[in-house]
């Protein structure tokens, strides 16, 4: 009703006169609403779906469907991507995306921890369709879900053709400052491996083999077949003062399971690190290149080693080597595990969990700070047993990880700790 009174009125009325319909009585009483919301977007879907088939049967959608389109549609999506276990690229998007029209322009950027992009079409019908079809599909199996919204921008303005922007329309323009331009190595690397590419069926997301993820991964592959199929890192730019096999460890371990770690002994300041998979190692160096480890920002890419080689035996390498296939410590080895949905980027803020039911929020805080650290703010989830914590920096994060994941904290109770998507 407009107002509170016509409905007070019209109870007031009927508890005294039983209304009939067709013969039955009907009961009338207050609802809990305050008000009813109607969903607008309703009658945009119906639109867009006649729209759509008009357009898939050939034929083209009437004028007051055109009408309901331009009102409802830009031609630009905004694109965020869940549960991102495998990188995905640029290219990995215009593959997917072009299937539905002409893709003309794509940026992509990090916000809130997560990877996002924002896609033009040459069309707003294109962009319905690949909303409508791809909202909610996951790009490889169980992971990178597509959440797809209609951007308020209407056009993009690109200034760089690289790994983190691209206008298709003007392939002149600069990479910008000490961004690789895309190698026509990598998109040979995606046409050669057929059966692995995102499905042919418009709406189908096949996932794909591990080779082409890891060809996918970080646009920085040289040729799937070599790039590929190593799970070994070069690490280098290390502290060589501070770094041990331990804390590479501790730190790549967050995307993958650490299978052995070697310094080099005459270049103390590198490491190869070896994964358990080229995914893994794809993973490890596409979050990790370019972050700061005690200090130095390091250097990450891929190794042209297959394996990392143990010493001999009798040989003392000063533990500069160490073999961790057999750790306790593996966050991986379960399949299916919880940990695969819940790998983000380095963060400033960090996931606690497994905290002891006696630990207060002033020791956690005691001994973040301990780690060098100044902690920013500090939240308990309900049960107390997982916390986010803070830090001032992602770099102070970083060093908090490596010094207190597995942290004992009495009881024979280790502290787990992970970066995390969410802010305090």
């Amino acid at each position: 009703m407009g107002t509170e009174e016509a409905a007070i009125t019209m109870i007031n009325y009927y508890t005294t006169v039983t209304p009939h319909i067709r013969n039955v009585p009907v009961f009338v009483q207050y609802s809990n609403h305050k008000e009813l919301k109607t969903d607008a977007g309703n009658q945009r879907t119906q639109a867009v779906l006649q729209a759509v088939s008009a357009v898939q049967s050939g034929g083209s959608p009437s004028s007051d469907v055109q009408e309901a389109l331009a009102a409802a549609s830009s031609p630009v999506l905004r694109i965020i991507i869940d549960n991102m276990f495998y990188p995905v690229t640029l290219d990995v998007l215009q593959q997917i995306f072009s299937k539905f029209g002409t893709v003309m322009k794509i940026i992509t950027f990090t916000k809130n921890n997560q990877f996002q992009a924002l896609l033009q079409f040459s069309d707003p019908i294109n962009a319905q369709q690949a909303k409508l079809a791809l909202d909610g599909q996951n790009i490889y199996n169980s992971c990178c879900t597509l959440r797809i919204d209609f951007s308020k921008l209407v056009n993009l303005n690109v200034k760089y053709n690289n790994d983190k922007s691209r206008d298709y329309t003007r392939p002149e323009l600069p990479a910008g400052d000490g961004q690789p331009s895309l190698e026509s190595s990598v998109a040979a690397a995606f046409s050669k491996d057929s059966n692995s590419l995102l499905g042919k069926i418009p709406g189908a997301l096949n996932p794909l083999s591990a080779a082409a993820a890891a060809a996918a991964a970080a646009g920085r592959v040289a040729l799937a077949g070599q790039a590929g199929s190593s799970g070994v890192l070069l690490v280098s730019n290390l502290n060589e003062e501070m770094v041990a096999p331990q804390s590479l460890f501790t730190l790549f371990g967050v995307y993958g399971d650490v299978q052995r770690v070697k310094i080099l002994y005459n270049k103390k300041d590198s490491a190869l690190i070896q994964m358990s998979d080229a995914n893994q190692a794809q993973l490890a160096m596409s979050h990790l290149n370019g972050q700061k480890m005690y200090g130095k920002i390091i250097r990450v890419t891929l190794s042209k080693h297959q394996t990392v080689a143990l010493p001999r035996d009798g040989l003392d390498d000063q533990g500069l080597t160490k073999d961790y296939a057999n750790s306790p410590l593996h966050r991986f080895k379960k399949p299916g595990s919880k940990n695969f949905q819940n790998i983000f980027p380095p963060s400033a803020t960090l996931h606690l969990s497994n905290v002891p039911q006696d630990v207060t929020e002033e020791d956690l805080r005691l001994l973040f700070s301990n780690a060098g650290g100044t902690v920013k703010a500090f939240k308990f989830f309900q049960d107390r047993k997982m916390a986010l914590i803070q830090m001032s920096t992602v770099e102070e994060a970083i060093q908090a990880l490596i010094d207190l994941h597995n942290y004992n904290m009495g009881g024979n109770q280790h502290l787990r700790v992970s970066f995390s998507k969410s802010t305090i």
